[in-house]
């Protein structure tokens, strides 16, 4: 006979970019990327990977310095690179229905944002986008010095939110952090859609 406690989920754990935060139309990127020389993946990468965009991520530089480096690498004035900063990041909006539906599950269950992200995601969660209210905590890989899929990430969210691995869920849209989040025993859901995310949600869940 089995004798170990059967688990309820207690948590669920957002990633932010791709998930909450999307981009519906690409092509304006496209266009932005080329009229500098770049495709559009080559620019992403400037952004978010790299030496600079890693450790922007990793909070040992900040997100003025990193964008320092890329306005220098793409040879822009300031005014110029403010111009790019706003054309690059025009098209991404927020679910706001998903948000609500994240802020239906409290206070049954807990909920935390973990995203790999720069120094100035907290401010732009409440200020811009205010919706750090619907999470109990924010777990932002440039304050904890650490970038998911390190298994350490999400120990560490775990343990802020009291719960175990088995009793929580966590929603990604890049397939190698869901697997990560798998192997230390987490519930997951890769992320394609806003539907099929809330689906497969419910199906863990229950209605909510």
């Amino acid at each position: 006979m089995n004798d170990q406690p059967i688990l309820t989920i207690r948590a669920v754990i957002f990633d932010l970019g791709g998930v909450l935060l999307r981009t519906p139309d690409f092509s304006p990127r496209q266009r932005l990327a080329a009229s500098l020389g770049y495709t559009r993946p080559e620019l992403e990468t400037l952004f978010f990977g790299g030496q600079s965009g890693t450790a922007a991520q990793l909070g040992e530089i900040s997100t003025q310095q990193h964008w320092e480096f890329i306005r220098q690498t793409l040879g822009l004035t300031q005014p110029g690179f403010e111009r790019f900063l706003e054309q690059f990041w025009g098209q991404d909006e927020m679910d706001y229905a998903l948000v609500d539906a994240i802020r239906s599950l409290r206070p049954q269950r807990c909920t935390a944002l973990l995203s790999n992200n720069f120094s100035d995601l907290r401010r732009w969660l409440v200020e811009k986008w205010a919706v750090a209210d619907a999470f109990d905590e924010l777990i932002i890989s440039s304050e904890v010095g650490i970038l998911k899929p390190d298994p350490r990430i999400y120990q560490l969210t775990l343990s802020r939110l009291g719960v175990q691995a088995a009793e929580a869920v966590f929603v990604d849209d890049f397939l190698h952090n869901v697997e990560a989040a798998r192997a230390l025993g987490l519930h997951a859901v890769h992320f394609q859609n806003s539907d099929q995310a809330l689906t497969e949600l419910r199906t863990l869940l229950g209605e909510f």
